[in-house]
């Protein structure tokens, strides 16, 4: 059975972010699994840290369950991802003991930090699944076999100096926003907090707007996730891209966006050549 590995950073991320795209994975038969790789430990002004880790430990479990996903225990501390030795061995062990052929994670440039590393440390330690000579921890065999990652579009769809940012290609997720709505809606504790850090006027509602967002950008879709495919190069052959292949009609190619992985898109909604 194929599986799909959603890599993020904090408890919510891959609700509010890839879990409609992980959800269709599963209904099309694929394993997924969930991967944050922070505990989520100052997500509030009022619950210390120590009490808050378990109440947002059980929560992402709730979630992962409620959507069929494989829960992975998160590996550092809020503002404690760092791209660095330690952290990413942890990473890569989880990587190849799941040996997803789809890496879901955050992009490469987004308006936190933690986000930004999550998404270097999924990067190099898909790019290292295949070497032995590289020790993980806890120790794991290498693997071999391609593996494509995809970027998520960061949070107000914008780079941290306010240049908008384009998807490489959308993902329907209208028939399963409901099932998305109640995953993030497990995260009772976050909803205080982001309506008072982040200024969110509705902590699901925030979650219906980007999607809708996101749909609207796509000129098809209700409700959409936006991807871009990094490039193939140390993970895969050039044309393998299995979100595509898998969810047909619900795959939506930007026909003036770059997925990288040597594609160029020409023509009209859908339709793109390889060079």
């Amino acid at each position: 059975m194929p599986s799909a590995l959603a890599i993020a950073a904090h408890p919510d991320d891959i609700e509010f972010l890839m879990a409609g795209t992980l959800i269709l994975l599963r209904r099309a038969g694929w394993k997924i699994h969930y991967f944050n790789l922070s505990s989520g430990n100052c997500g509030s002004a009022t619950i210390p840290p120590g009490r808050l880790r378990g109440m947002r430990r059980k929560e992402a479990k709730a979630a992962a369950k409620l959507m069929g996903a494989v829960w992975h225990a998160p590996i550092a501390d809020d503002l404690e991802i760092f791209y660095e030795d330690r952290l990413l061995r942890r990473v890569a062990a989880v990587v190849r003991k799941v040996g997803p052929t789809i890496v879901l994670t955050h992009p490469p440039v987004d308006y936190m930090e933690d986000h930004v590393n999550t998404c270097r440390l999924a990067v190099t330690a898909a790019f290292s699944r295949g070497m032995p000579n590289y020790r993980t921890e806890p120790s794991t065999p290498a693997i071999h076999g391609d593996v494509t990652i995809y970027h998520a579009m960061p949070h107000g769809l914008c780079d941290p100096l306010g240049a908008p940012a384009s998807a490489g290609a959308w993902v329907d997720t209208t028939a399963v926003q409901e099932a998305k709505r109640a995953a993030l809606a497990v995260h009772s504790s976050q909803r205080a907090w982001l309506d008072e850090s982040q200024g969110m006027d509705s902590y699901l509602q925030a979650m219906e707007d980007f999607g809708r967002e996101v749909g609207r950008q796509s000129g098809r879709f209700e409700h959409a996730e936006g991807w871009r495919r990094h490039t193939h190069l140390g993970f895969s052959a050039a044309g393998v891209d299995p979100l595509h292949t898998v969810l047909g009609r619900s795959f939506l190619v930007n026909p003036v966006g770059s997925r990288g992985g040597g594609v160029r898109f020409r023509g009209g909604v859908g339709r793109e050549s390889r060079v």
